[in-house]
């Protein structure tokens, strides 16, 4: 990773084209630097007439106040939920609902404090953009800390974007890792921990949907929260009898700040997309997992021939 040297050649060619998808980092190290940048991309856009959707943490939106015009679209990640899947399903409807025009999306998607669960899907949120909108008409800025975030986090931001903007200007970024190899190397083994309350199902939900009521009750989730987390268990583990035609597994355990419950079965997710936006009723994971990454907080898949475990996370009240 190289986050300091000159990058010898800006974008050119086709590639520096204002069409087509562009995807580039902004590393800012003060709040000035950040001003400029936030306030000279929304500004461009309204100088072209392109629609732009703008989502900032509370922090930064709550000192942001946008020049205005009928273009901007401002997004709250605070009431899109923690789950930064939600953020694409965001994003592609704002795209919809201009659809033949040029858009552009401004986000800061890491802050420090985040926790790390989170900022290692909003690196898996990062690198799935380029795949979502390979053959969008979109440009896309996000805003990183460099002062203040983790060297790991800045190092995966480095992965994923194709683009770094520097003084204004955006250059090919010598880092960026191909996508399918880079959310290879995202992938992680997920493990539940020693004594989690665990079941095996094969043909009959009932006993998941006790066990995971139960358990959300004893733990002190709210009823509409148990709801929720009842609902997401329901179809992670309708999805391992539909597409898997064998047994699962489900276990639950809780930390100070959360309940989680794990799905593990032998099936084999391929489309790195799912669960991003709805898709095919017939594609495996298509339906259900969208639904779950809409009621949880934060929901982690990893998935291989070797089978899938899908992580379900639902905050304390």
């Amino acid at each position: 990773m190289r986050l300091t040297g000159k990058v010898e050649a800006a974008v050119s060619g086709p590639a520096a084209a204002d069409s087509g998808m562009r995807h580039a980092l902004l590393l800012y190290h003060t709040p000035a630097e950040r001003e400029t940048s936030l306030h000279g991309f929304v500004d461009s856009a309204l100088a072209d007439r392109e629609p732009v959707l703008v989502a900032l943490p509370p922090a930064v939106r709550d000192g942001y106040r946008p020049s205005g015009g009928p273009g901007i679209t401002t997004a709250d990640p605070g009431d899109l939920g923690t789950n930064p899947a939600r953020m694409m399903t965001a994003l592609r409807a704002f795209a919809a609902e201009h659809a033949g025009r040029r858009v552009r999306y401004l986000a800061e998607p890491a802050w420090p404090g985040r926790p790390a669960d989170e900022l290692h899907e909003v690196a898996r949120h990062e690198a799935l953009l380029n795949v979502a909108f390979a053959a969008a008409d979109v440009a896309i800025l996000c805003l990183y800390d460099g002062a203040a975030l983790p060297r790991s986090v800045i190092s995966h931001a480095c992965s994923a974007h194709p683009l770094l903007r520097q003084h204004g200007q955006d250059v090919a970024n010598p880092d960026y890792a191909e996508p399918t190899r880079y959310l290879a190397e995202l992938d992680k083994p997920l493990i539940p921990p020693a004594g989690a309350a665990a079941l095996t199902y094969d043909h009959d939900l009932r006993p998941v949907r006790a066990l995971v009521a139960a358990f959300a009750q004893r733990s002190g989730l709210s009823p509409a929260r148990r709801t929720d987390l009842v609902i997401a268990a329901s179809e992670v583990a309708a999805n391992t009898l539909r597409h898997t035609g064998g047994a699962g597994v489900i276990s639950l355990w809780a930390t100070d700040t959360e309940v989680l419950c794990q799905l593990d079965d032998s099936g084999y997710i391929t489309d790195p997309l799912a669960g991003h936006w709805r898709h095919d009723r017939n594609l495996p994971g298509g339906q259900g997992l969208w639904l779950v990454n809409q009621v949880c907080d934060l929901a982690e898949i990893s998935s291989s021939s070797a089978g899938t475990s899908i992580r379900l996370h639902m905050y304390r009240d």
